[in-house]
């Protein structure tokens, strides 16, 4: 009894154990089948060549509008200031009339100078005759040589009295004339700084009363400073020929605060002789037309040099650069619709935000330029080409 009751237990022990089996050995073969994704076509991608155009990489400055020439206005008589002959502000034109001053003392002096030369005039005539009548009567031995050198002498004052009689009528003329101050250049005048009826010093030392100030306008110079290493790059992309922006006459491009665009065309006309100790920096200096003023000295503005020689660059929206860490890249799409990646070196980033690429890339190289988040490097893409300036702008 014994016996039956263990052979029994024996063989249904193993029968439970093998059922158990049996449910979890198909529940784990289940999971796999059910944890399998389901495969799809491969992400669509808007790819394009890159465009080939000659570009120049460019340096940008900040500097100040500077006047080409500053005038301060400032009397060479003394005198009470008789009027203003201009509008504070305004434009002038070399030769116009800005101030007087009181004119009578100076007519009256010209009057005495002109008087001083007829009696020097009347002096001199006398003792011209007489010497002629002392010529006559020493060669007859009627008067001695002594009176004969008096009256020579005489004639000689005489000739030096009327000179300096003549001398002294041309100033008082020029003291009249300098009674009239008269613009020297033409250019915007500032306010005045002496009203009519105050005593102005005039002369030449450095006590003398300043009137007003005049600054040129049309053309205006701008300066900037740039450090030391830009200056020795300059200095020998001039030596192998390319002028850049050490020499006269290289074409610069300018901006102000509140534009977006470098829309001034100027030149630049000087370049320092010495580099400054304090800052490392060198002074250059551009020229620009100004026929509208609207350049103001003492002006902001940003100026961009040429920095290299041209060169064939490929462009590639900015949207379609990467990073890796300090590297750059663009994805391309190999022929056989592979994502590569292409390290790339950037060069300068011109209108509609297109970025130059100097190194890593090729004209026939498809870049990625739409659906980037979707690609990823040696995974198969579905890449579908457009013109770059139609894929930039759905990518916007």
């Amino acid at each position: 009894m014994n016996a039956k009751r263990s052979i029994s237990s024996f063989f249904v022990i193993p029968a439970r154990a093998f059922a158990l089996g049996a449910a979890v050995t198909t529940l784990v073969v289940s999971v796999p089948a059910l944890a399998q994704p389901a495969s799809g076509p491969p992400p669509k991608v808007t790819v394009a060549k890159p465009i080939e155009k000659m570009l120049t990489d460019y340096d940008e400055y900040v500097g100040r509008f500077t006047a080409v020439n500053s005038v301060e206005v400032r009397a060479r008589v003394s005198g009470y200031l008789d009027g203003v002959h201009f509008k504070d502000g305004q434009m002038v034109k070399q030769g116009d009339l800005l101030f007087t001053i009181d004119k009578r003392p100076f007519e009256n002096a010209l009057a005495q100078a002109r008087a001083n030369v007829t009696l020097a005039k009347s002096n001199l005539t006398f003792t011209q005759s007489d010497l002629q009548r002392a010529q006559q009567l020493v060669r007859e031995k009627t008067v001695t040589e002594q009176l004969f050198e008096q009256r020579a002498q005489a004639f000689r004052n005489a000739q030096a009295s009327v000179a300096g009689a003549e001398a002294a009528l041309k100033q008082a003329e020029l003291d009249l004339q300098f009674t009239e101050l008269r613009a020297p250049i033409d250019g915007r005048i500032g306010d005045r700084r002496v009203s009519p009826g105050n005593l102005v010093t005039g002369g030449t030392g450095g006590n003398t009363t300043m009137l007003a100030t005049i600054v040129s306008t049309d053309p205006i110079h701008f300066e900037f400073t740039y450090d030391e290493a830009s200056y020795l790059r300059y200095q020998r992309m001039a030596g192998q020929g390319d002028d850049i922006a050490s020499r006269d006459g290289v074409p610069v491009e300018l901006k102000l605060i509140d534009e977006d665009k470098f829309g001034h065309k100027g030149r630049m006309d000087f370049v320092d002789n010495v580099i400054d100790r304090s800052t490392g920096t060198i002074r250059g200096r551009a020229v620009f037309a100004n026929p509208n003023s609207v350049f103001t000295p003492g002006m902001f503005a940003r100026v961009r040099v040429p920095a290299s020689a041209p060169y064939e660059a490929l462009l590639v929206p900015d949207a379609a650069i990467g990073t890796e860490q300090a590297r750059k890249y663009v994805l391309t799409v190999k022929p056989d619709n592979t994502v590569a990646i292409s390290y790339v070196k950037l060069g300068e980033l011109t209108d509609g935000n297109m970025r130059a690429i100097k190194e890593g890339l090729k004209p026939d190289d498809h870049v990625v330029v739409n659906g980037i988040m979707r690609a990823r490097p040696g995974q198969k893409v579905t890449p579908e080409e457009q013109p770059l300036k139609a894929a930039e702008a759905q990518a916007k």
